[in-house]
């Protein structure tokens, strides 16, 4: 059974990394790059500000610090845990897959850590911010599913990675948000 997953996921693998062509891979690759992301999380940080106030902006700072520490460390317990090796690393794919940046990263990719951290920053910063403004929703869910996508084409993980990667950075995120809550509350924030 894990065996017919795995192919099917190395299946779908090399059916959407090979859609790919140079005229998008710098798009991709701009959406892949972590750092391009902080204009964006800045901004999201002036409208926590501009909703909550200096202190729970702060509280969010400290939260959204401890998120990604969490999420990050998780998804390296996994990818080393699980050990599968990153699509870029498996010999068996040598000369069927697209590799666009000029390196693999580490040697294992189960599970994407950047699929995590853009989703658990999503959820957390769309239920902070639920009701303020009309469709920022939408806009971080597109966002953290293109950045997700962009680790499938660049050829660094497997749809499986990139799924599990959703999953537990939507639960980190919820939490995390939750968690605030809690100490908002306690606090007297």
């Amino acid at each position: 059974m894990l065996e017919e997953i795995i192919k099917y996921d190395t299946d779908l693998f090399l059916f959407l990394n090979n859609l790919g062509n140079t005229t998008w891979d710098g798009l991709w690759m701009f959406l892949t790059n972590k750092l391009n992301s902080i204009p964006l999380y800045l901004l999201l940080l002036w409208f926590a500000y501009r909703k909550l106030g200096f202190k729970k902006t702060l509280l969010v700072l400290v939260t959204v610090g401890l998120l990604i520490g969490v999420t990050d460390q998780f998804a390296n317990f996994f990818k080393y845990g699980v050990q599968r090796f990153r699509p870029c690393h498996n010999a068996e794919l040598d000369g069927l897959m697209r590799l666009v940046k000029n390196s693999c990263g580490g040697k294992y990719g189960y599970f994407s850590a950047h699929a995590a951290n853009s989703f658990a920053l999503a959820i957390f910063f769309i239920n902070l911010l639920k009701g303020s403004f009309k469709y920022l929703g939408v806009f971080l869910i597109l966002w953290a599913v293109l950045v997700a996508y962009s680790r499938i084409y660049i050829g660094v993980h497997y749809p499986l990675d990139v799924l599990t990667g959703i999953g537990i950075g939507s639960l980190f995120g919820f939490i995390f948000y939750r968690l605030m809550q809690l100490v908002t509350l306690k606090f007297k924030l």
